[in-house]
């Protein structure tokens, strides 16, 4: 690429009153079932322990705590999505309602559903927190089955049924269970065929099943003995499609590390991470008859209080407000009707009326696309370039059967050989088009071997000249001596995170938080928060005690160093005004006519200035008169006449 792009580009403003078309949009809606084994391995309590890190809840319990907080995040956060909970391997049995025969006729032995698959509500996340909070609640109803055998089949053809009824045409639908016999069928071969079976209807149902197994101190999880013919590491679609499993759930054996509960709480919040599709099965054209679909998401994007309704709390129950909009002549305050309202633009001191038909021509560049135009090494591609989020891109099958090998394949030839790809891309209709690099992503992995990132492509926008900003003049900066290099770097080393490594996840927008825990108090009817959680406060006296001397020793040498440079700059510029008087160089200050014209009030008057400002007409003066009429107001006088303008255009906006 060249060092500036020389596409023009289209002006924000019509970028920001574009007709979006809301189907392009993809909300990707997730129905999460949970199933949370009742053993009397899982009900045993962890080993007592001085440690406060040490575990004090059992696992079943561990795994209700982490369904009740993700469904106070997710009544909130995604109001759309499903979310149920189902003990499996209980003394008890329950359906929906009491009759157990209630799904169908089919009974299901030693299966409590605690919460049917539904939107969460108020009443749902108290129920769950009674369970979770209330010892005798949870001893009546946690009492593992008498029988020493629990036919995982039985669970999973529940699973189906349930989300055959409440959530057919739900694009995410998962099964989330937690457990930690890694062999429930060793003897019963039958019993193991029948679970597989009934594993594999789930996948070509759409389910996927997402496994968080548990590991104590004296047995860790072996998936092998049983649990790889249940959950698969590839896609039903299409087999070579990689598919991330979850690691097991460690406890703390001996209080050093994360507890079983935080453990269990970051595998699933990394699984249960709502995600919106940017634009779901578009054409990914590598070259003429050549196409393949993909799905993008935003998946780093700034968190902000979703404020979709108003709240009445002058009744006995809070209640949604309900908003009507009306527009409003403002010569004759007439309502007006819909069919009035016409759309136009301000050209030449003139509006030019547009209908919809011609607006939606204006703004129709084509279908929308991702082209390849051609492949350049990544070495070309400058810093400078990253002014907007990039998107990320992943195949589907749904449009293009076997799309999933060919953009693996490009993927992995341009992580080889080190090139991107230079592609136009149209992410909607509608959308302006912009010419993007394609950028390979390659799959990171934790220590536990659990995904981080997947495999997949970025679409990274390009700036056009205009986005540009030259860089500034670098002749009159003052560079630090080594001695103060050597004083910061030892800052910085001593500043290190653990491993070198920001997670973003750990450190949650607190105004997002305390947003979500004043809603939480409204709708469950408890106490109002005192104060906010947050994680982003830097740690004052750790910071003090790795490098407080240090940093008191380098202020010393900077203000040593600045003080020899202020004398030093002091002696320059009275040697250089001396210079210029004696060679008779006039100042940078106002001209003396602009001081007289000042004085005497002439020149450019207010009224004047002003109509010329609402006309946008500014840049019709004369620099002089603009100087004068600067110098009027005391404002600065110098630059170019493009910063006059800009400086008499601020003035008026900030009035």
């Amino acid at each position: 690429m060249a060092e500036k792009s020389n596409f023009s580009r289209r002006d924000e403003e019509d970028e920001e009153e574009e007709e979006v078309d809301e189907g392009d949009y993809k909300t990707v809606k997730d129905a999460v079932l949970f199933a949370i084994d009742v053993s009397e391995s899982m009900l045993r309590k962890p080993e007592a322990s001085d440690s406060k890190k040490a575990d004090r809840d059992n696992a079943t319990t561990a795994a209700l705590k982490c369904a009740y907080s993700l469904m106070q995040q997710r009544i909130i956060s995604n109001p759309n999505d499903m979310m149920g909970i189902v003990l499996f391997g209980t003394e008890q049995s329950k359906f929906q309602g009491e009759d157990p025969n209630s799904r169908g006729g089919l009974a299901y032995p030693h299966i409590y559903l605690l919460a049917d698959l539904d939107v969460p509500d108020a009443e749902d996340v108290k129920t769950l927190k009674q369970l979770v909070e209330d010892k005798e609640e949870a001893a009546r109803l946690l009492v593992p089955s008498s029988e020493k055998s629990f036919n995982l089949a039985n669970l999973l053809f529940c699973a189906n049924q349930i989300f055959t009824m409440k959530a057919p045409n739900f694009s995410s639908r998962r099964l989330f269970l937690v457990t930690d016999n890694d062999n429930p069928h060793f003897a019963n071969k039958d019993a193991r065929n029948s679970a597989a079976v009934r594993a594999r209807d789930l996948y070509d149902l759409g389910v996927k099943i997402e496994l968080f197994p548990i590991s104590t101190p004296t047995h860790q999880f072996n998936r092998s003995t049983f649990y790889d013919d249940i959950v698969y590491e590839s896609t039903p679609s299409d087999p070579d499609a990689p598919a991330p499993m979850s690691s097991a759930a460690k406890p703390s054996a001996s209080g050093d590390g994360i507890t079983l509960l935080q453990s269990l709480l970051s595998s699933i919040n990394s699984k249960a991470v709502p995600r919106r599709a940017l634009f779901s099965n578009l054409p990914l054209e590598l070259g003429p008859g050549l196409r393949i679909s993909v799905k993008g998401y935003i998946v780093l994007k700034r968190q902000e209080p979703a404020r979709s309704t108003y709240i009445y709390m002058q009744g006995e129950k809070p209640q949604i407000a309900v908003g009507k909009t009306n527009v409003i002549a403002g010569d004759t305050a007439r309502h007006m009707e819909t069919t009035e309202i016409k759309k136009a633009f301000n050209f030449g001191g003139e509006q030019i009326v547009f209908t919809k038909d011609e607006l939606a021509a204006l703004r129709n560049f084509g279908d929308p696309v991702i082209r390849i135009i051609g492949f350049k090494p990544l070495s070309m591609l400058p810093i400078w370039a990253a002014t907007k989020p990039a998107t990320f891109i992943y195949p589907s099958d749904e449009e293009y059967v076997g799309s999933t090998r060919v953009f693996s394949a490009l993927q992995q030839k341009l992580v080889k050989a080190q090139r991107y790809a230079l592609v136009w891309f149209i992410a909607r209709r509608n959308a302006a088009p912009m010419v993007a690099a394609l950028l390979p992503g390659k799959e990171e992995v934790n220590e536990e071997g659990a995904q981080v990132w997947p495999p997949g492509l970025w679409i990274h926008p390009l700036p056009f000249a205009d986005d540009i900003r030259q860089n500034p003049d670098m002749g009159d900066v003052v560079r630090a001596s080594d001695e103060l290099v050597d004083y910061m770097h030892d800052i910085v080393r001593n500043l290190q995170l653990p491993k070198a490594h920001y997670d973003p996840k750990r450190y949650p927008n607190p105004a997002l938080q305390w947003h979500y825990r004043v809603l939480q108090a409204i709708a469950l009817d408890e106490d109002m928060p005192e104060k906010a959680e947050d994680h982003t406060i830097p740690r004052y006296k750790q910071i003090h005690k790795r490098v407080g001397d240090l940093v008191v020793e380098w202020g010393q040498a900077l203000d040593q160093e600045y003080a020899a440079h202020a004398a030093k700059s002091d002696s320059s510029k009275k040697l250089v005004a001396g210079l210029k008087r004696a060679a008779g160089i006039p100042g940078d200050g106002p001209s003396k006519k602009a001081k007289l014209l000042a004085a005497a009030g002439q020149g450019v008057g207010d009224d004047e200035m002003r109509k010329a400002f609402e006309k946008s007409a500014i840049d019709k003066f004369k620099v002089q008169d603009l100087k004068d009429w600067l110098y009027g107001k005391k404002l600065s006088t110098t630059g170019k006449k493009a910063d006059l303008v800009e400086r008499v255009t601020e003035f008026y906006e900030s009035k």
